[in-house]
């Protein structure tokens, strides 16, 4: 397969990447299949892919006539069969579970045609987990998105069994969105970047999981050294308390961490109120104005 010959995305998960790299492709001037198990997950996800939208409108990422047609390449699907049927590319961003993914692949996996390529958009796993799987280990790599409205970075990284081929087809795909792709020669966990910003997170929840100083002040901390606009605690909020909750858990348990199973459990406490950070309008902080925006948060 040549990049040419790639006209319509397939993407697995509603949620927050799954939202932001529909519209992307679709900005990008692919058809997107979006699917997920329910057509009421789906319904919000469309709701999301709107609101990634104008958020892409308003950072100049696009035009408004751009946001708008690329909305009318977006089909959503809770039927896997009619979802992989077409797919020339998967882009998958279901939740952080091996089990789940393995299983999601190997569910499309007769139902794609056999040169389609599957990627997984996982922040913390490796493709290795569940590329068996998949039927299809040779044509599998991640293809790791960070924030599309923030940042042009994406991760490209083989397991031992993916193709030289497939890691340029997805290079090159990568490029044709507008993305600089980084390309990794072997499986880490977390990428590059994300594989700096973990060990960030779980200092930061370490300390506030030991009670040795608020939330606000760790961030203010941060924030007052580095003269950034917001913290740890801020972008835990941005990225999901939910997702982060996924990754330090798991993680914990894999390495029978003490210390991690105590931050886990720091974030179930939020995810029992229902404060999943931004996405939900309460998280560390409230929004859509936190607190760590105001003038004088530093000064509190």
């Amino acid at each position: 397969m040549k990049l040419t010959d790639i006209k319509t995305i397939l993407v697995a998960g509603a949620g927050t990447m799954g939202q932001q790299t529909a519209i992307l492709a679709a900005i990008s001037g692919y058809r997107v299949v979006m699917y997920d198990i329910s057509d009421e997950i789906l319904a919000k996800g469309v709701e999301g892919i709107r609101k990634n939208g104008d958020r892409m409108v308003r950072v100049g990422v696009c035009t408004s006539d751009a946001c708008s047609l690329a909305l009318e390449q977006i089909t959503t699907t809770s039927d896997i069969k009619a979802a992989a049927v077409d797919a020339d590319l998967v882009m998958e961003s279901i939740p952080e579970d091996p089990e789940l993914k393995g299983k999601f692949f190997g569910a499309i996996n007769d139902h794609c045609k056999p040169e389609t390529i599957f990627t997984t958009n996982t922040s913390s796993l490796v493709p290795s987990m569940f590329a068996d799987r998949s039927g299809r280990p040779d044509k599998l790599c991640a293809l790791h998105f960070h924030d599309v409205t923030l940042s042009k970075i994406v991760d490209v990284m083989p397991h031992p069994g993916t193709s030289s081929q497939t890691m340029d087809l997805v290079k090159a795909f990568a490029e044709s969105m507008g993305q600089i792709p980084i390309v990794l020669a072997r499986e880490n966990n977390g990428y590059v970047f994300n594989n700096m910003l973990m060990s960030f997170i779980g200092s930061a929840l370490s300390l506030a999981a030991k009670g040795v100083t608020s939330i606000q002040e760790i961030d203010r901390s941060w924030m007052g050294v580095m003269h950034t606009s917001v913290g740890p605690f801020g972008i835990m909020d941005s990225i999901g308390l939910d997702t982060c909750w996924k990754v330090t858990s798991y993680w914990a348990n894999k390495r029978n961490d003490t210390q991690a199973k105590a931050n886990a459990a720091f974030l179930k406490g939020y995810l029992d109120k229902n404060m999943y950070g931004i996405k939900t309008g309460q998280g560390f902080y409230t929004y859509p104005d936190p607190i760590f925006s105001r003038p004088d948060f530093m000064t509190m």
